[in-house]
């Protein structure tokens, strides 16, 4: 017993027990725990390792599990510790309706070995529902000359819940009329009755409104109320009565729909429409009995409706008043009947694997377990007795472990390439009459074992391969079947060691270990290998592995892959044969024979001679198959003393091949002839053809890298051209930018206005341009005078503009030029040794004056 603030209490019962029919290895027990409604999931149920003495750390390797009969898996258990704990929020109202007990019953399969436990979890209420009225407003009328004592039979609430969480009471608000009289039913509920505790005037007070409070026993405490309405009438003073008060009648489940239940009869002692009497159910019946049962207004029988179940309920009650037509004062009465629901055979058997081993060794022991089965029947007493079978030949049987479990056992060896899967019909069958059996199919696969070796379709192989095949071309695909199953029929193809002219198979052929494709590793030669023997063998995966072997005998076929060769006659300096011929050989005399050979064999060696060309072919034939040659007339004093022929030898395969002989026949009268120039037969236009071809791309080529060479010099002129221009740093050093510009040539360009001055600062070799405009600046070049300046030629030098240095500095430019426009010491001592420049400078400035203005433009521009 477990209790604490917030939880709740636990209950723990353990019934063991050993059924006499069971296997050594079956341990069969029974748990009971208890918990309340509405945990939540993960909340603790218990132990079941620690009830049942089970090792926590074998849990998951023996694969305990729980099974249910609900349709949700409301409790699941931890295989890492053995607890039982709620995997779904259990309701109890949802669960077992308004049952007083309600149970989830579990088992407990563990294997290997094979033991099985039942666990019974009792479902505790908690009081999570408030009691309900069917209608908040109730109306009762009362006849004003009802007598004190009078009872009227109120509306009952309705709560889900049970136990002490149901109604436990109910209360009325004060008044001076009525009293509350609270009885208990057959079933422990709680049902009112309104009795009048002092008469009723109606002239007085003809409305009377009352609360009637429902209260249940739950803690904490939950109510429900309802606004009762009392209707003071007018005096009816004679009441229905019925002949019972209780009326017990039995009823079986699935009756039709309109079976007679009860006819009720009341009578009434008033005359008129005051003893006419209308039957009806009364306020507090269960909703459900309106569903099932229906009661006729004016006869007062009482007929089924629906189908009426006896395992949803063996007992309905119902409660029926009868009430005259005294008008609206007639005043009900009210009767109970009692429905007892007869059980019938109308559930069949239900069939539930509570555990399979599938798939099964092929080499299982007789008696090994495959299956553990339950079976269950809604049906209660005979009809609810079963007894299982096996509806056919198959070598299992059934064994009864206890009642209403059983365990399928392997009764005869098994056979996986013979019988790889059974459908195990078992069909349960109740002692009902008529009885009512199910069906349940078990669909079990053997697994195999490696008992079978692969073999080949056959036991050898002949296969034929074109010679010149290219490396890796496919020779054949050898296919071996196990009749074994997944890793014990998964073949591995490979080729055993052997020898083919001194060399390993291998370096011939090779497989697909996987699909058992042959590819050859070379190209192989009809003339060289004409045929080659390997042995294959298949081997399975199992464990022990097993092998099987074939031969494979491969043909190699010839190809037409050698051109004919020409033996005789043997060509003169590689070019043509020369034979000579009297010219008084008689017509058909035998000249000479083309001879030639053909490496290949069959059809494509079979070789034909045609004739090509020839000087006059009027003079020779050629034989189609021997190659002779013979004259078809005599010489003539007119036929050339020198006639070619060119013959054609080509074989008979497919595409054929051939080669051809040039053969010169010279025509002499005698044997002391001269023979002609031999020069003239050694003339190939071919040969002189392509030499022409070949002489015409050499001039090109040269021509065309001769006019690359140019260009190249060219570019590297200019660009060294292009670097003295910009790289010259001094204003009057001894680099030389432009040499030898012709003024006259700078004048043609020039649009810009310059100032040409001299002065005693200034070399004699050097000029002084001064600009406007944008060309505000002075600037120095250097002039090129010679003896034979007749051309006005002169040098530029790098643009160089003054500038004011700072007071106190000077700075030298590597030329030896100041940055403020003066010249050096050493520069002043050259001015006295260049008199005559100065002269000739000054006396030629008229003339510069005109074009050194435009010849510097030039410049700037560029």
């Amino acid at each position: 017993m477990m209790t604490g603030k917030g939880s709740w209490t636990l209950t723990r019962q353990v019934f063991c027990f050993i059924a006499a029919s069971c296997f050594t290895d079956l341990i069969s027990g029974q748990i009971r725990y208890s918990i309340p409604e509405e945990l939540k999931h993960g909340a603790f149920v218990g132990n079941i390792a620690d009830d049942l003495g089970l090792d926590v750390s074998k849990l998951s390797a023996r694969r305990l599990r729980i099974i249910s009969g609900a349709t949700k898996q409301y409790l699941e258990v931890n295989l890492g510790n053995g607890i039982l704990f709620v995997n779904e929020k259990i309701d109890r109202e949802q669960l077992c309706g308004l049952s007083f007990t309600c149970f989830l019953h579990l088992e407990v399969v563990i294997e290997n070995p094979l033991e099985l436990y039942r666990i019974e979890v009792e479902i505790l209420d908690v009081n999570d529902n408030s009691p309900t009225f069917l209608k908040k407003d109730l109306a009762l009328e009362i006849i004003e000359s009802a007598l004190p004592g009078t009872r009227f039979p109120l509306e009952s609430a309705h709560d889900p819940d049970v136990g002490s969480n149901s109604i436990r009471t109910y209360r009325l608000s004060p008044n001076e009329h009525f009293i509350l009289d609270v009885e208990t039913r057959g079933d422990r509920s709680k049902f009112a009755e309104l009795v009048l505790e002092k008469t009723l005037d109606r002239e007085q007070q003809q409305i009377h409104q009352l609360v009637l409070t429902a209260v249940d026993g739950g803690t904490p405490v939950r109510t429900g109320t309802a606004l009762i309405s009392v209707i003071v009438l007018d005096a009816n003073d004679n009441l229905p009565v019925f002949e019972q008060t209780i009326y017990k009648v039995s009823l079986e489940e699935n009756a039709p729909n309109g079976t007679l239940v009860l006819k009720l009869n009341a009578s009434d002692l008033d005359e008129g429409s005051n003893s006419e009497i209308v039957y009806s159910f009364s306020s507090h019946t269960p909703p459900r009995v309106y569903e099932l049962f229906s009661v006729d207004s004016h006869t007062g029988e009482i007929r089924v409706k629906s189908v009426v179940d006896h395992e949803e309920l063996n007992v309905y009650e119902i409660y029926v008043q009868a009430k005259d037509k005294g008008g609206p004062y007639a005043i009900p009465v009210h009767c109970k009947i009692l429905v007892e629901i007869v059980d019938v055979n109308d559930n069949a058997p239900e069939v539930i694997l509570t555990s399979l081993s599938s798939p099964v060794m092929e080499d299982a022991m007789t008696g090994t377990v495959i299956a553990l089965i339950s079976v269950t029947d809604q049906d209660s007493g005979k009809n609810g007795q079963i007894n299982c079978e096996i509806s056919q030949d198959v070598p299992f049987r059934l064994q009864s472990s206890f009642k209403n479990y059983y365990t399928l056992v392997t009764a005869d060896l098994l056979d996986r390439e013979r019988v790889s899967e059974y459908n195990i019909t078992i069909m349960a069958i109740d002692s009902g009459s008529p009885s009512l059996s199910t069906n349940k199919s078990i669909f079990l696969k053997v697994s195999d074992v490696n008992d079978n070796a692969p073999m080949f379709s056959k036991p050898s192989y002949t296969v034929y391969v074109t010679e010149n095949n290219a490396p890796g071309a496919t020779v054949c695909s050898v296919t071996a079947f196990d009749p074994d199953s997944h890793q014990n029929a998964f073949l591995s193809y490979s080729i055993l060691d052997n020898m083919i002219q001194g060399l390993p198979t291998r370096t011939y052929v090779s497989i697909n270990s996987d699909n058992g494709k042959v590819y050859a590793l070379r190209s192989f030669d009809y003339e060289q290998l004409k045929d080659f023997q390997i042995q294959i063998q298949a081997q399975d995966a199992g464990f022990p592995p097993l092998s099987g072997s074939a031969k494979v005998n491969v043909i190699i076929l010839d190809q037409n892959d050698n051109v004919p060769v020409i033996v005789s006659p043997r060509p003169n300096n590689g070019s043509a044969a020369l034979q000579t011929v009297p010219r008084s050989a008689d017509p058909g005399q035998l000249m000479t024979k083309v001879t030639a050979t053909d490496a290949d064999s069959g059809q494509n060696a079979k070789l034909s001679f045609q004739l090509l060309q020839a000087t006059d072919r009027t003079l020779f034939n050629v034989a189609l198959s021997t190659g002779e040659i013979r004259t078809t007339r005599r010489f003539g004093d007119r036929d050339f003393p020198k006639q070619t022929l060119l013959i054609l030898v080509k074989d008979n395969g497919q595409p054929s091949l051939s080669a051809t002989v040039t053969i010169i026949f010279l025509i002499m009268d005698s044997i002391a002839e001269i023979l002609p120039d031999i020069s003239d037969l050694s003339e190939n236009t071919e040969h002189n053809s392509a030499l022409i071809f070949y002489l015409i791309i050499t001039l090109g080529s040269i021509t065309f890298i001769f006019i690359v060479v140019i260009i190249i010099v060219a570019a590297i002129k200019c660009h060294k051209y292009r670097n003295n221009v910009h790289d010259c740093s001094s204003p009057f050093g001894n680099c030389c930018c432009l040499q030898h510009l012709n003024a006259a040539d700078i004048l043609k360009t020039s649009k810009i206005n310059f100032q040409v001055t001299t002065s005693s600062k200034v070399p004699p070799d050097f000029l002084e341009v001064g600009g406007s405009g944008p060309l505000s600046h002075t600037y120095y070049y250097k002039v090129c005078l010679t003896p034979e300046s007749a051309k006005s030629d002169f040098t530029f030098l790098k643009p160089y503009s003054p500038t004011k240095p700072k007071v106190g500095a000077s700075t030298t430019d590597p030329g030896g030029v100041e940055r403020n426009g003066h010249a050096p010491k050493t520069l002043n001592n050259d001015l006295s040794k260049s008199n005559f420049k100065a002269k000739a400078i000054k006396s030629r400035k008229s003339e510069w004056d005109g074009n050194i203005s435009s010849q510097v433009s030039h410049l700037f521009l560029q």
